[in-house]
């Protein structure tokens, strides 16, 4: 039997863009469409007691993906809104403390575009550079700091390449300086075990729909001691969720939010293992049929289901066109309609060039070692085929005359 007639086509490695709800979270949010509709403020009937008590479990089970207490979870529209209530809220809240934030430039655009919107306002912002495997160092953060330093907000790991920061020695070094820490754990959630007190965050941003969870729906750790953080509230009318975000809850959406942090909770143990080995054979795959391929990213400390790679002598978008049966991205899904190379990329350090010939290819719960292999065929033909037309590979196959990059050789 012909192997792609067994596969579902076509393959989806974007995992890092979204995730497809998992049907038991689809399960577990039905009846609140429908039969408990209830407005989880409605607290004088019946109604709204069964809304409220969903979205109290909900609040625990997302609680304990992180290692939180239930009162300290604020749910938000997702992680962009968590990232701007974060960081603008403590803006805003200790301006009389300082006016000074740290960041990093290979942060997602939720909290750059933020930090830069605070600048226009009289804040000042230093970004923080990555080392050429895309991490920052406790000890960089370190130095930065100012006596006007208010707030250092680091991604606990990078949406492109994967790259997992030294979150738990930046929130060491916070707590040392008094200064507060956000981290936005987007993606790191549900891959690599979270817990807000070890890590020595304040603020900890989500998203439901990075976990097989619905769209629309996302929470804010905010600490409630030592210290407790108070925000300035970005949005008003109701002072719902302890007066930090107020609207009516979107009461299915949180608990399907919460059955996907259950799930993730309950899965931790295996899934991350499951996919580091397909990650793995996804790359080894690809580096033992193609050349002059290179990993963008440490290649150890990073999620297990993510692989960044460049592809010399070929245009990333070329590639893609090349194998349209297969569902992958040349950066984050909220930049990948501009044609400039990654910027995360850039500030890595990597050339122009090898940032417009580099893939993200992100793996998750419903990938199989089938679809794995499957894509390393087609990754393989593509490359070959754009490469036949490409003289600067030809060239640099008769001359050997390629830039002082570690390859990967095909074998």
């Amino acid at each position: 039997m012909n192997v792609t007639l067994m596969l579902r086509l076509p393959i989806y490695l974007d995992y890092n863009a979204t995730t497809p709800v998992d049907p038991r979270v689809m399960e577990a949010m039905l009846p609140y469409f429908t039969e408990h509709f209830g407005n989880a403020a409605s607290r004088s009937h019946g109604y709204g007691w069964k809304a409220e008590e969903a979205v109290d479990t909900a609040r625990r089970q997302v609680a304990e993906l992180i290692g939180a207490a239930a009162k300290e979870i604020v749910f938000t529209s997702g992680a962009t809104e968590s990232d701007n209530l974060a960081i603008k809220g403590v803006a805003e809240m200790y301006r009389s403390n300082g006016n000074h934030i740290i960041t990093c430039r290979t942060e997602h655009k939720a909290v750059l575009d933020t930090c830069k919107a605070l600048q226009q306002r009289g804040w000042e912002v230093t970004y923080l550079s990555p080392d050429a495997q895309g991490l920052v160092s406790a000890e960089q953060v370190e130095e930065a700091i100012t006596e006007n330093t208010i707030l250092i907000t680091i991604m606990a790991a990078n949406n492109e390449t994967g790259v997992l920061h030294p979150i738990g020695e930046i929130g060491r070094v916070a707590k040392r300086r008094g200064v507060l820490f956000h981290t936005d754990a987007t993606q790191a959630a549900g891959k690599v075990p979270l817990n807000a007190e070890e890590m020595g965050v304040d603020l900890l941003s989500l998203s439901a729909h990075k976990i097989y969870g619905p769209k629309g729906i996302g929470a804010l750790y905010v600490r409630r001691r030592d210290p407790r953080v108070r925000l300035a509230a970005q949005m008003h009318g109701g002072g719902h969720e302890r007066n930090m975000r107020s609207g009516t809850l979107n009461v299915p959406g949180t608990v399907g939010f919460g059955e996907a942090c259950r799930l993730a909770v309950g899965e931790m143990d295996s899934e991350p293992a499951r996919l580091r080995e397909l990650r793995d054979r996804l790359e080894n795959g690809v580096f033992q049929r193609v050349e002059f391929v290179k990993r963008n990213g440490h290649p150890t400390r990073r999620l297990c289901n993510t692989s960044n790679l460049s592809f010399a002598y070929v245009e990333g978008e070329a590639i893609m066109l090349k194998m349209k049966s297969l569902a992958v991205s040349s950066g984050s899904a909220c930049t990948s309609a501009s044609l400039e190379p990654s910027y995360v990329l850039r500030a890595m350090g990597l050339p122009d060039d090898l940032g417009h010939s580099s893939l993200r290819f992100s793996l998750g719960r419903f990938t199989t070692q089938a679809d794995v292999d499957y894509a390393v065929e087609r990754i393989a033909a593509a490359i070959a085929d754009l490469r036949d037309m490409s003289p600067l590979y030809e060239s640099a196959r008769e001359t050997g005359e390629t830039r002082d990059i570690e390859w990967a050789s095909a074998k």
